[in-house]
């Protein structure tokens, strides 16, 4: 089983250059409501829709990541491979938002602003 082990890590030593290249995005996503205060416990959804790296990706690696935002409304992502996604942010105190972003930098900080419900508006605001 040392055989296999150091056939693994070769394989392993070989595949990294290879992933490396593939460009890759720190995503932040930053959710408030529309007078900017922050909103927690957000549903944050990415989808990957297009780019170079999906069919690259196979089935490796996810093709969707969910979080949830913290107190400060904030979502950190592992770093994604650049190209399309689809943001979706899910919220049952406002509505839902759905956007397709391009993503090309290193690092990127999306801030969403949510809107109000439509049918009621709170009047304990």
């Amino acid at each position: 089983s040392m055989t296999r082990a150091a056939f693994l890590c070769a394989l392993v030593a070989l595949a990294l250059p290879a992933m490396a290249s593939t460009p890759e995005t720190t995503l932040t996503i930053k959710v408030t409501d529309l007078t900017g205060k922050p909103v927690d416990r957000a549903s944050v959804i990415i989808r990957f829709v297009s780019g170079h790296s999906v069919v690259k990706m196979g089935k490796a690696k996810n093709t969707q990541y969910e979080l949830r935002t913290n107190q400060e409304g904030v979502a950190k992502f592992p770093p994604i491979p650049q190209g399309n996604i689809r943001v979706q942010v899910i919220d049952s105190r406002y509505q839902t938002y759905g956007q397709i972003v391009d993503v090309g930098d290193t690092e990127k900080t999306l801030e969403i602003k949510l809107n109000p419900p439509q049918t009621q508006y709170s009047a304990h605001e």
